[in-house]
């Protein structure tokens, strides 16, 4: 039978068709038969069109259940496009002056989580970060919030991808094995741009390792959050008024970027109780027009880390490195202490910081101008904060809990600097204990050619 000519035969989208049949049964001619071939993009197996039959009667295009594989040429109308979703800013609502408080470092950190506006908390238990986990299971349900104890990091890692994608603020707390679990989570997460908060209470290692106190992680944080080329902001508190305060900022800073903020604490400092002030106003969150919310406004929204193209990944990937740029010149954040005269810097981040600090104070009352530059962001490392010191500095000494982690850091930023060569020693200890003052001192005096009294 001809085709009348009112009546165009039906077009094939090949990439929109995931070859359900449904069309072959639909039409009586055969102009359409099985696939033997799959499609690049899809990754599935699409009909193949025969028009050559085809009289035009579309049942072939009302049985497609995928809007549009099958279309007639002429444009078919279809309901309204959604409106466009507005921005729903955050705001800051004033709190009463109150009294410090005394808490310990995971309270802290829970407690700033909570003034950020974030009601949505996913995670499974490790020591030493438990406590963390527990205060958001106990305020969370009398704020309206939700907690989630999962089945694993790994589910944990997830549910926050589809929380943060929904444009909700989520946390989770952790230590270091559990970090581990959550890498490639964390790299979806990075992908698709999606917020999230992590607080890493580290832990020693390798493998379990023991719950004490450790500075493992900063090369994973810094360097290794899972595939591809994924950076995210590392911050390093070094006090329990930190936790909270930096916790705070991590959501400012996972909503202002989009993407993952990774809090690195140690188990002294998340297990230290502590004076703490809490801030003059809390976060009521916004709803972000990029979000996935579910409603008309919102549907147009897209997130996923999925591109099949190479060349559509890599300019995605551009774009992220982009915006990796723009952290690294904003969102370098770094404390000095006595650096002004300073010729010998030690350089150390958390708990092994402020031991260093009461060093710097024995070191000047010894004869040896000594300062401490204490990075408070790991990633990017606030190297534009630390060249200047090196105008008058002759050595540095990077204190810390690792085997050289905050070193490579130092280093590595340096290096790309252009930064003159300069003398460069540390004190490291590992498998849950701190470096100590007097090996400090030690090391310092020896630097320096002269003794230091512990």
């Amino acid at each position: 039978m001809a085709r009348h000519p009112d009546r165009p035969a039906p077009e094939l989208r090949p990439e929109l068709c995931k070859g359900c049949g449904r069309c072959l049964a639909a039409c009586a001619h055969g102009c359409l038969e099985a696939g033997g071939a799959v499609h690049p993009e899809s990754g599935l197996v699409p009909v193949v069109l025969r028009p050559e039959a085809c009289t035009g009667c579309a049942l072939c295009v009302e049985a497609c259940p995928e809007p549009y594989a099958l279309a007639l040429p002429a444009p078919r109308p279809g309901p309204p496009a959604p409106p466009h979703a507005a921005e729903l800013p955050d705001v800051r609502l004033e709190l009463a002056p109150s009294r410090p408080l005394l808490l310990k470092g995971t309270h802290a950190s829970a407690v700033g989580a909570l003034l950020a506006g974030c009601r949505h908390f996913f995670g499974y238990p490790i020591t030493p970060s438990t406590e963390g986990a527990e205060r958001m299971a106990e305020l969370l349900p009398v704020l309206g919030g939700g907690f989630v104890q999962a089945a694993s990091e790994v589910a944990a890692v997830n549910m926050l991808y589809g929380c943060g994608a929904a444009g909700r603020r989520a946390m989770t707390f952790t230590s270091s094995p559990g970090f581990s679990l959550m890498l490639e989570g964390i790299s979806y997460l990075v992908g698709a741009e999606v917020p999230a908060v992590f607080v890493d209470v580290m832990r020693a290692g390798p493998g379990l390792g023991n719950i004490g106190p450790a500075q493992a992680d900063v090369a994973l944080a810094c360097r290794g959050l899972g595939h591809g080329d994924s950076h995210a902001i590392v911050l390093a508190p070094a006090t329990t008024q930190e936790l909270l305060d930096f916790t705070l900022l991590a959501f400012d800073l996972a909503f202002r970027y989009r993407g993952p903020v990774v809090l690195l604490a140690d188990g002294h400092l998340g297990q230290l109780s502590g004076r703490v002030e809490l801030p003059r106003a809390l976060v009521r969150p916004g709803l972000p027009a990029w979000a996935v919310w579910g409603d008309a406004a919102h549907r147009r929204g897209l997130v996923t880390s999925i591109h099949l193209s190479e060349a559509d990944l890599e300019a995605h990937v551009l774009g992220l490195v982009g915006k990796y740029r723009r952290m690294a010149a904003a969102e370098q954040r770094a404390e000095t202490f006595r650096c002004e005269d300073a010729e010998l810097l030690l350089i150390a981040c958390g708990t092994p910081a402020r031991t260093a600090r009461g060093a710097v104070e024995r070191l000047r009352a010894g004869g040896i101008r000594a300062g401490l530059f204490r990075p408070q962001t790991l990633w990017p490392f606030p190297v534009d904060a630390l060249l200047p010191l090196l105008a008058r500095a002759r050595r540095l000494l990077v204190v810390e809990a690792s085997d050289g982690q905050l070193e490579d850091e130092v280093r590595l930023a340096l290096s790309r600097a252009d930064a003159p060569r300069i003398a460069l020693g540390g004190v490291r200890r590992l498998g849950g204990v701190l470096p100590s003052e007097g090996e400090i001192l030690e090391a310092a005096g020896a630097r320096a050619g002269k003794a230091v009294a512990a």
